[in-house]
């Protein structure tokens, strides 16, 4: 049976043409590229990269068909540790993948009597008691024996990891799942985020490195990044609260006026959304503010109410509906709030709230981590977003991004948000891009980098001992360095003088000066040609600054290879890459040994993630 072909006919016939055509592309590249040579005797892990609610879940259903139409018989869904999620996913493939045998949790016998007569798909939550279970029945059939395992991992660098691995220990969690992969006979674990940077910053080592990286696009009609965090400008959905007098109000307003909207367009769901703390105080706070408003609302609603909501109305610029009459609108929203319709939901540890009581009406959500991954929002047009953190995580903030996803109207959109959280979430979707165009460009070593005070992801997941940071406006030079040809170095050079004090060059020259530099591990050339290769994914004829100074006599050793003037020089270009390169005249420590030493300096501000143990091909 052809699994693929039958899943995108279902998906064509259910008028979803071009979710089917996207699936298609991305199943058969992953099964051309990955897949189909695989050698059922070896274990495997990839990656597969999409956006923020982005459809990663329909995009996993084509590659398991194709991984089924190339021979894999028994697959396992891994979702977060939530039940009502599990579920919700158990569900889906029922509803999706009815070719297959589907197991929920507590379906082991289901699995052992179908004896892969149907491949076969068991949907887990990332529980340390479901996986201890799961890997034992695995582990006990015959069945793993002489077939492999094809694992999804959603959202795989949430659980997944391990938290213990500074402390020389492995948490439950990534315990039984290494179990569940590398003990049977053969496997491809596939990665599933929208935020990889744990992953990427994982090493080789660890076994949760992937060995591939696959980028899928999202569908025309998606918001993302680029709509909301775009680089030099900020888009009109933008509203900085600094300049709001009373936030809340202006959000009820705002939320309100957009509800009158969809529902006279025949929706039956408007959400608002407000991110302030994890603080459950903080939340409460916040709900018996946005009471206080909506009773001012119903005691002023033919009057001031009616005014200003009037004046939220004339910036609504619908996309997906016609913008109807005012009146019409306000006839809407005043039946709302004068029945106690307007929901408010407090979402966290304390309180529990079904997808179903934001499913259908007018709410506002109130909540903090629980806003995060595998959570989503229909119809969420107004956004509140002021949660700060000390030592914020690029990939945590990403995640909490819940105004990304394709049922949005773009004329109706609003964020409220400050300044500082703003260039944040656009440093962040910088790097996002950056990730994206090195996948592209098939740079074999991703880098992560951003600016100073914004972490990656979570310390716990990552090794101390073999992830390091370079700062940029850091001057970085070689302690033991060597040319591999110094005449080779000689004629790249021969045409940077040294009565010039710099010239402007692209990075790609760069590159190759640096291959020409032999060093020990305290400064590693292949990570900086690495740093170089991600900027250029960005640009492909990046400029940098280079310096070129000869026949200079600086003892070795000393801590100090730049002259104050050629320190100073290069500090001047804060933006830029600068590599100086000095031809030594071989005396005060070097052996009478003339050869070349760089010193680089990477843009100001950011910080540069590497892993000792990579290196470049």
């Amino acid at each position: 049976m052809h699994y693929l072909k039958a899943y995108l006919k279902a998906l064509t016939e259910r008028g979803n043409e071009r979710l089917s055509e996207s699936i298609r592309y991305t199943a058969e590249n992953i099964g051309d590229k990955y897949i189909k040579n695989f050698s059922f005797c070896s274990h495997e892990i990839g990656l597969l990269l999409g956006n923020v609610q982005s459809g990663k879940t329909a995009q996993m259903f084509g590659i398991i068909c194709k991984a089924a139409d190339l021979g894999f018989p028994i697959f396992v869904i891994l979702t977060t540790d939530n039940i009502v999620l599990q579920q919700q996913t158990l569900e889906r493939v029922k509803a999706d993948l009815n070719n297959f045998c589907i197991c929920g949790e507590n379906d082991s016998g289901i699995f052992m009597d179908n004896s892969l007569i149907q491949p076969v798909i068991i949907v887990l939550k990332k529980n340390y008691h479901v996986l201890k279970l799961w890997s034992n029945i695995l582990l006990s059939t015959g069945f793993m024996k002489g077939n492999p395992l094809f694992i999804i991992d959603d959202e795989a660098d949430a659980a997944s990891l391990n938290v213990f691995v500074n402390k020389n220990r492995q948490s439950s969690i990534n315990k039984y799942l290494s179990k569940i992969k590398n003990e049977v006979s053969s496997s491809i674990y596939l990665q599933v985020t929208g935020t990889p940077q744990a992953l990427f910053l994982q090493t080789t080592t660890s076994g949760w490195h992937p060995n591939f990286t696959y980028y899928f696009e999202p569908g025309v009609s998606y918001l993302g990044g680029d709509f909301f965090f775009p680089n030099n400008t900020v888009p009109a959905c933008i509203k900085f609260i600094e300049t709001i007098r009373n936030p809340e109000h202006t959000v009820i307003i705002r939320h309100l006026a957009v509800t009158g909207q969809l529902f006279i367009s025949r929706n039956s769901t408007s959400n608002c959304l407000i991110h302030p703390s994890i603080l459950q105080s903080i939340h409460n706070r916040y709900s018996a503010k946005l009471q206080t408003e909506l009773r001012w609302c119903i005691e002023h609603v033919d009057n001031e109410f009616k005014i200003e909501l009037q004046n939220e109305y004339k910036t609504l610029k619908p996309k997906k509906s016609n913008l109807y009459d005012f009146e019409i609108i306000f006839s809407i929203v005043k039946d709302l709030i004068l029945n106690n319709a307007v929901k408010i939901l407090v979402m966290n540890g304390k309180t529990k709230v079904d997808s179903c009581e934001y499913s259908k009406g007018c709410n506002i959500i109130i909540g903090g981590n629980t806003l995060g991954r595998g959570v989503t929002f229909p119809a969420l047009h107004t956004i509140y977003y002021t949660r700060t953190s000390k030592y914020p995580q690029a990939d945590t903030m990403w995640q909490h991004s819940r105004m990304f996803g394709y049922d949005r109207d773009t004329g109706l959109m609003r964020v409220y948000i400050d300044r500082p959280l703003y260039k944040l979430f656009t440093d962040i979707n910088a790097t996002n891009n950056s990730i994206i165009s090195q996948i592209h460009l098939d740079i074999e070593h991703i880098k992560v980098f951003y600016p100073e005070g914004l972490n990656p992801t979570r310390k716990n997941v990552l090794d101390k001992e073999k992830v390091f940071a370079l700062s940029g406006g850091t001057n970085y030079y070689p302690f033991e360095p060597d040319n591999n040809t110094i005449e080779k170095l000689d004629s790249i050079l021969a045409p940077f003088n040294d009565t010039e004090p710099y010239f402007q060059v692209g990075l790609r020259l760069m590159k190759e000066i640096l291959s020409h530099i032999i060093s020990a591990d305290d400064f590693s050339v292949n990570t900086f040609i690495s740093i170089i290769n991600a900027l250029l994914s960005e640009n492909s004829f990046a400029q940098g600054i280079l310096i070129v100074r000869r026949n200079r006599s600086v003892a070795k050793g000393t801590g100090a290879m730049l002259s104050p003037n050629d320190w100073s020089l290069g500090a001047t270009f804060e933006n830029q890459v600068v590599l100086t390169m000095y031809k030594m005249t071989g005396q005060k420590g070097w052996n009478g040994k003339k050869l070349w030493i760089p010193n680089i300096k990477l843009p100001n501000n950011t910080v540069f993630y590497d892993i000792k143990e990579t290196t470049i091909k």
